[in-house]
């Protein structure tokens, strides 16, 4: 940063990464809620681990000596498939599930959502009931079901989104099914995350916790940004 205020000629002091790591410390930063355009969300949820320094890091690389087990740290971006950036997001350690964060993240999306799609560990009646709760019982939510998923007892009589999705997939296939459903839409989720780890880096640098989620905050805001300049502006003229 002071390289690039040098090249431009810009008397702005920079802070060195000690001083940043001192403010980080207990930093709030609120969710930036920005008004809708109207349309419900539609909302792709993904997770990554990544990598957090510790002690051990110094003697791996001093010693050549492996560790029997590392810590990480699990990222969670729910991405609006409309305005493509990030409307909510968490880092967690790595012993926390992926459903277990989904009420978080939900209280920080502004606005309704129609459609909800995510990978198989949100897969059950806990996630699906809790978005029915939220956003009502006319949501689509599309999540995988496992290989070994069977129809409920009542599917003849009652046949809810679970089975439908159960008798199209053996019907005509997955990927057919991924097709049909939209679910195919859950890879700009994985291509949004794998942005975040080329823009921000795969590997956290803070130590403390906290100081670890604000620093994943902030690369969220940063990914948003970069991402709003490279995305078109359509205005009416007429």
């Amino acid at each position: 940063m002071r390289s690039i205020a040098g090249l431009l000629g810009v008397q702005i002091a920079v802070a060195d990464f000690s001083t940043l790591s001192h403010r980080s410390n207990g930093l709030a930063l609120r969710t930036a809620r920005k008004p809708g355009s109207g349309k419900p969300v539609h909302l792709v949820v993904d997770s990554a681990d990544l990598r957090i320094s510790g002690e051990g890091d110094w003697l791996e690389e001093k010693h050549k000596k492996n560790r029997k087990r590392r810590s990480w740290r699990k990222l969670h971006l729910g991405l609006d498939l409309f305005r493509g950036k990030t409307v909510c997001s968490d880092l967690t350690k790595d012993d926390v599930g992926d459903p277990t964060v989904l009420p978080e993240l939900l209280d920080q999306v502004g606005g309704s959502v129609a459609l909800f799609l995510a990978d198989g560990a949100y897969y059950g009646k806990p996630a699906s009931d809790l978005l029915a709760a939220r956003f009502g019982s006319m949501i689509e939510v599309t999540i995988p079901p496992p290989k070994n998923a069977v129809l409920s007892l009542n599917a003849a009589q009652d046949q809810t989104a679970r089975d439908r999705h159960i008798a199209e997939i053996a019907a005509q296939g997955r990927i057919a099914w991924q097709k049909a459903t939209g679910y195919n839409q859950h890879s700009r989720g994985e291509t949004h995350m794998g942005r975040w780890k080329a823009v921000i880096g795969p590997k956290l640098k803070a130590r403390n916790f906290e100081n670890q989620k604000t620093e994943a905050r902030i690369g969220v805001r940063i990914v948003n940004r970069l991402t709003g300049l490279s995305r078109p502006s359509f205005e009416r003229t007429a």
